[in-house]
């Protein structure tokens, strides 16, 4: 008789021990990615729930993006879906000038650096990335393609705030 309570008993701790582990890993939540508070020249990471716009990016093999040139409102927060459409990797980095160049020369150097921020999109063959920037001065500024010698070649797009 004890036998079998004690039977019973680690039977229905051991499926409510299954039922609970299930049921806490099936309703996980994801971790929400916090946004970057950090400023740049051209602007800061964008709130995804606050894009006021969505922009298309086309890259290429040809080494070019289409559209090649933006114009963008000042304080506006505008979500780029950028679409590799080559056969080699790609990607869009908004920044000055100066940075894309700088970054352009470091990249020749270090070939197979990883980046991991919020205004670069690393896009392989035939797949589509998306980021969201917020453009909160007025100015001139740029996307390039960093992957060595694609910059070089011509891969690169302006970006007018007004």
């Amino acid at each position: 008789m004890i036998r079998t309570l004690l039977t019973a008993a680690l039977s229905i701790a051991f499926a409510c021990g299954q039922a609970l582990a299930h049921g806490d890993a099936k309703h996980e939540k994801k971790a929400a990615k916090l946004i970057s508070a950090e400023e740049k020249e051209f602007g800061r990471e964008g709130d995804p729930q606050k894009a006021s716009r969505t922009v298309k990016v086309d890259m290429s093999d040809q080494m070019r993006f289409t559209p090649a040139n933006l114009t963008i409102k000042r304080g506006e927060s505008v979500k780029f879906v950028v679409r590799n459409n080559g056969k080699v990797m790609h990607e869009m980095v908004l920044g000055t000038m100066r940075e894309l160049k700088e970054h352009a020369v470091m990249m020749q150097k270090h070939p197979t650096m990883e980046h991991d921020e919020p205004y670069m999109a690393h896009v392989a063959p035939g797949k589509t990335e998306t980021m969201v920037w917020q453009f909160t001065k007025s100015g001139e500024f740029y996307y390039g393609c960093l992957v060595p010698g694609h910059f070089e070649a011509g891969m690169i797009g302006r970006l007018t705030v007004k």
